[in-house]
């Protein structure tokens, strides 16, 4: 059955990217390995150990659609409309599509809220998971109780602020169960089922 998960590389101490948002040391990972996997972008290999290579594809291969906020959308210039992932990409915000977009987006759409954007990736993943990929829409998510599973690649570096994977959250706890743990080079791979 289909998932609605997260994916973020994080910092030891819980950020996702630095103040000016930059996320530093965070994707080093990806490129520090022997074995190649490739992503949907020509232009883009990445170099990981095996086992952080096995999470990758899984993590890359089961995805039918990437949820993101507008923020992230605009920090990465929409991916060039092909995100790494190889999925279409649902942009969650309340101001319009960019006016000086370079062509068309013909593998992004745009939604107002966190609940329709999930739905629209839904809708559109079929069979195959639903990945949310922006800290801000986690969060919200998290709230709603959209999410079934979070993953989190722990980075070993400490930022001391900047951007958080986890805000604050509204109401009870978010119990999850016990995490599957890969470790890699660079990277601990984590994923936790949340609990019903």
């Amino acid at each position: 059955m289909a998932k609605v998960m997260t994916h973020m590389c994080m910092s030891l101490d819980g950020f996702v990217a630095g103040p000016d948002d930059d996320p530093g040391e965070l994707f080093d990972w990806y490129w520090v390995g022997d074995v190649e996997v490739p992503s949907a972008r020509p232009d883009m290999t990445f170099q990981v150990d095996a086992d952080s290579a096995a999470v990758l594809r899984e993590l890359t291969s089961g995805c039918g659609a990437l949820v993101a906020g507008r923020r992230l959308f605009d920090i990465t210039d929409g991916w060039g409309d092909e995100h790494p992932v190889g999925a279409p990409v649902v942009v969650v915000t309340h101001r319009p599509p960019p006016d000086d977009a370079a062509g068309p987006l013909p593998r992004t759409t745009f939604t107002g809220s966190v609940q329709e954007g999930i739905a629209t990736a839904k809708e559109i993943a079929g069979d195959r998971d639903v990945t949310i990929a922006s800290a801000d829409i986690i969060q919200q998510a998290l709230n709603l109780g959209l999410v079934d599973e979070l993953c989190i690649s722990q980075i070993p570096v400490l930022f001391g602020s900047g951007l958080r994977y986890f805000g604050e959250l509204v109401g009870d706890h978010v119990m999850l169960d016990d995490p599957i743990v890969v470790p890699g080079v660079r990277a601990l791979h984590l994923r936790y089922p949340v609990r019903r």
